[in-house]
């Protein structure tokens, strides 16, 4: 059977900031930057979940792209957007919020639902800036 690849697209806007409590803030400052700015920051966040799988016979689907977009909207995008990622987003609770361990806790929301709609979470790529994204490939090596 062939593997396709199939792609969704979905954004989300949120503050945050990169700090440590137990480090000063002279250091935080120097690992951190600008991202640890004591009022905050935010981005508009771009999110691409890659799902992976043969087409079904019967609708030529990998995944069926409403269902796709309803599991993101439900478990990311209503828990992300118009957050501040350190303080109102439960699944971040005690972890540093930042972009690649944002990009980890989404897979872990999403990925056993996709299974169960019929498709492989296979990427998760979450753009910051235009300069900056992360991928995340489940915690295996993409090449």
């Amino acid at each position: 059977m062939e593997t396709v690849y199939i792609t969704r697209r979905e954004h989300f806007n949120a503050a945050h900031k990169l700090w440590r409590e137990e480090w000063s803030d002279e250091k935080n400052e120097a690992v951190f930057g600008k991202c640890s700015n004591k009022n905050w920051h935010g981005h508009n966040f771009e999110l691409f979940v890659t799902v992976k799988g043969a087409p079904n016979p019967e609708t030529g689907f990998v995944i069926n792209l409403k269902d796709l977009s309803v599991i993101i909207k439900e478990l990311v995008i209503e828990q992300l957007d118009h957050k501040n990622l350190n303080l109102d987003v439960p699944f971040l609770k005690g972890k540093l919020a930042s972009t690649e361990n944002l990009a980890i806790e989404i897979w872990k929301l999403i990925e056993a639902p996709i299974g169960e709609a019929g498709g492989q979470l296979c990427k998760i790529k979450l753009v910051e800036t235009e300069n900056n994204f992360v991928e995340y490939f489940g915690g295996k090596e993409p090449y």
